[in-house]
C-alpha cells in the first residue's frame, strides 16, 4: 500500500495571481506596441524637422510652424474624445436633474473618480494609455491612415514643398476683381487639418479694408454636427456659432495672392479658380493655402466655396474637376481627401433649450461676441467698398 505525502505548497506560491501592477503593465506594453509602430513615421517626421533647420531656417520661422503643426496635432485628439464624452452624457439613461445631466451620469463619474482617486495603479495606468493612445492618434495621422481630409499630419507627402502661383492660378482668374470677392461664401468641401470634420454650416465672410490692400476672413462654423455628435449637437457651447479671424495682405501685382495671418504663422492664399454668374459675378470659387520652410511643405488646405448653401453633386464634380486641372490632386482635392461640409437650410431657426440657457446665463455667447467685435474694431471701416 503507498502511502501519498503531500508537499505543502508556499504561501506565496499558493497566492500567486495577476501582479498588483497589472494595469500599469497592460497599459505600457500597448503604448510600447504604439510606439514601435508609428516610430519610422516619427523618426521620418524629425528628420524633416532637421532638413528644415539645415536649410537655414530658424528663430521664429522655424519655431511658429513647428507650433503650428503641433496644435492642430494635439487638437483633434483632443476633441474627439470630448464629443464622445458628450455622446455619453447624453446618452445616459435614467431621470435627468435640472434638464441638464442625467443622474446616472453623474454617478457614473462619482463611481469612475473615486475609483481612479483610490487606486495609484489606476491613475498611473490612465496617464500611460492616454500618452499611448494619442502617439497612436498622431501616428496614423502622420502615415495617412486616419483621415486625409481633416488629419493629414504628414509634411511632403506625394509631392515635396509648395507651387507656385502660376503653376495652379487657372485661366478664370484672367480679370479678377478682389472687390467682387467680399461676402459671404459658404466652405462645401475642405483638404485642412486647420479645420474638423465634426462641424457644419461652414462660412466664410470677407470684408476689404477702405484701401483695399488688406482683408479680414471671418470663418464662422457650428459644432459638433447632427451627424457626428447626434444625442448632444445641439447642446453644444457653439451650436449656434462660433468665429475665428485670418488677416491678409493684398498685392496689387498678382491678384488672387494674399499672404494670410493666423495662429501664429503667415502663409499664401492662393485664389485659384472663380466661377461667373451671369452678371459676372464671382458664385464659385477654390482657394489653396501652403506653408513651407527649407522647401518642405508642412500644410497645405484647399477649400471649395460658393454663393450659394446648396451644391448639386454635378458642381461638386466639376469643381473636383477644375482642381485637377489646377494639379492639385497631389496636394488633396481628390474626392478621397476632401471632406464634405453639410449645411442646414436657409432660414433654420437658432437652437434654444436647457442647455444654450446655461450658456446664456454664464455669459459664453456674450464672450464670444465680444472677440467678434474687437476684431472688427480693430479693422477700419470697409463700408466704402462692400456696400
Amino acid at each position: 500500500m503507498l502511502l501519498s505525502v503531500e508537499t505543502p505548497i508556499p504561501d506565496e506560491v499558493e497566492a500567486q495571481g495577476p501582479p498588483d501592477n497589472w494595469p500599469v503593465l497592460a497599459a505600457t506594453a500597448l503604448t510600447a506596441l504604439a510606439t514601435a509602430v508609428h516610430a519610422p513615421a516619427f523618426a521620418n517626421f524629425a528628420s524633416q524637422w532637421q532638413a528644415i533647420a539645415a536649410a537655414g531656417v530658424s528663430g521664429d520661422d522655424l519655431t511658429a510652424p513647428f507650433s503650428f503643426w503641433t496644435f492642430f496635432a494635439f487638437m483633434h485628439p483632443l476633441l474627439k474624445p470630448a464629443i464622445a464624452i458628450g455622446e455619453v452624457l447624453h446618452g445616459s439613461p435614467g431621470p435627468v436633474l435640472a434638464d441638464i445631466v442625467p443622474a446616472s451620469f453623474v454617478l457614473l463619474n462619482v463611481v469612475v473618480i473615486g475609483a481612479i482617486s483610490a487606486s495609484g495603479q489606476l491613475r498611473a495606468a490612465l496617464a500611460v494609455a492616454t500618452l499611448g493612445l494619442l502617439i497612436n492618434f498622431i501616428g496614423c495621422g502622420l502615415e495617412g491612415r486616419y483621415d486625409l481630409a481633416e488629419f493629414n499630419m504628414a509634411m511632403d507627402d506625394g509631392v515635396r514643398g509648395c507651387p507656385t502661383y502660376e503653376q495652379v492660378r487657372q485661366p478664370s482668374m484672367d480679370g479678377f476683381d478682389v472687390t467682387k470677392y467680399v461676402g459671404r461664401w459658404y466652405e462645401h468641401a475642405f483638404h485642412d487639418y486647420t479645420q474638423f470634420a465634426d462641424v457644419y454650416d461652414t462660412t466664410l465672410d470677407i470684408e476689404l479694408s477702405a484701401d483695399g490692400k488688406r482683408w479680414l476672413d471671418d470663418f464662422a462654423l457650428k459644432g459638433p454636427s447632427p451627424v457626428a455628435a447626434p444625442r448632444s449637437w445641439d447642446k453644444s457651447p457653439v451650436a449656434n456659432g462660433a468665429h475665428y479671424f485670418l488677416y491678409g495682405k493684398i498685392d496689387g501685382s498678382t491678384p488672387g495672392v494674399l499672404q494670410e495671418s493666423g495662429f501664429g504663422v503667415t502663409f499664401p492664399n492662393f485664389i485659384v479658380d472663380v466661377q461667373r454668374g451671369p452678371s459676372g459675378e464671382y458664385t464659385e470659387a477654390i482657394q489653396f493655402q501652403c506653408l513651407e520652410r527649407g522647401g518642405v511643405r508642412i500644410f497645405e488646405g484647399i477649400n471649395f466655396l460658393s454663393r450659394a448653401p446648396t451644391m448639386s453633386d454635378a458642381q461638386m464634380a466639376a469643381m473636383h474637376s477644375r482642381a485637377t486641372a489646377a494639379g492639385m490632386d497631389p496636394y488633396g482635392s481628390t474626392p478621397n481627401q476632401m471632406h464634405v461640409v453639410p449645411h442646414t437650410a436657409a432660414g433654420t431657426p437658432p437652437i434654444d433649450n436647457s442647455w444654450q440657457q446655461l450658456w446664456r446665463g454664464i455669459r459664453f455667447p456674450e464672450l464670444l461676441a465680444l472677440i467678434e467685435t474687437s476684431t472688427h474694431s480693430a479693422f477700419e471701416d470697409t463700408s466704402a467698398i462692400t456696400k
